[in-house]
């Protein structure tokens, strides 16, 4: 079932998987805030609809997402600036806590907003021909997305450093050598091999995922202690639910389990 919007399209597959491709292609995807308004309109609705899965987040043509619209960029002020950045961490950060599996399928330049919404996904595959980059500083900016976070989280301090003030690009070798993506593929096979990766996901204990996912993000910059603390009440939780029963009763029958999200 496809339903297209003025800047992207989602298509909620038979076996779960919403495809939302990003779609002004004119603009290399760039965002602005109707793009964002209706990303947001549409996790809002995945969230909730029992239907879905996992998401898998690409581009059409060339670019997966060339980052925010510099027309809008031109115009900001300080408080229009501040209302701009904070509806894109909005959009991002409630994908990045939907509780379903998301994949950001990179077929193309990921730069600046782009790079920051493929960051926010839980999983990122990247064609051969994908680059990445922050050069907000070439037009005086930061990141503003949430950039100068996530990339020193995936990345380390000193590569998130490195692109965040040097506004380099690199390619799509160099992304997954230094943790970017989870997994480097050719541009035919992008979307294939995409879906694979996300059905692995979408098979698995759908509670037991959403919670791997929240524990994982709540516990990462947690002392240690408190992190484990965290993972115990996440892992007890999880001991009450049906579909732990079905899936320990299905791994001693030797039979798939048959999840059922309670």
């Amino acid at each position: 079932m496809m339903t297209t919007y003025a800047t992207l399209k989602a298509d909620l597959a038979t076996d779960g998987i919403l495809t939302i491709t990003l779609s002004r292609p004119e603009k290399l995807n760039a965002l602005n805030e109707i793009v964002l308004d209706e990303l947001l309109q549409v996790l809002t609705a995945a969230k909730t609809d029992p239907q879905v899965k996992g998401l898998l987040i690409t581009g059409e043509g060339k670019a997966f997402c060339a980052g925010a619209d510099i027309t809008r960029l031109v115009t900001a002020d300080v408080a229009s600036g501040l209302l701009f950045a904070q509806q894109g961490q909005h959009v991002f950060r409630f994908l990045e806590t939907l509780g379903k599996p998301s994949l950001a399928a990179i077929n193309g330049y990921a730069f600046g907003g782009g790079c920051e919404l493929a960051m926010s996904a839980s999983l990122r595959v990247a064609s051969d021909k994908a680059q990445f980059g922050q050069p907000e500083v070439k037009l005086g900016v930061i990141p503003g997305y949430g950039g100068t976070q996530r990339l020193s989280r995936l990345i380390g301090k000193g590569r998130a450093i490195d692109l965040c003030i040097t506004g380099r690009f690199i390619d799509a070798e160099t992304a997954y050598v230094w943790g970017l993506v989870t997994l480097l593929t050719e541009a035919e096979s992008l979307l294939e091999k995409s879906r694979a990766l996300l059905l692995l996901a979408t098979a698995q204990a759908p509670l037991a995922v959403a919670s791997a996912l929240h524990t994982i993000d709540q516990g990462f910059d947690m002392p240690l202690d408190e992190a484990l603390a965290l993972e115990a009440q996440a892992f007890s939780a999880l001991c009450a639910t049906e579909d732990k029963a079905e899936g320990t009763k299905a791994f001693i029958e030797k039979r798939e389990a048959v999840f059922k999200r309670k």
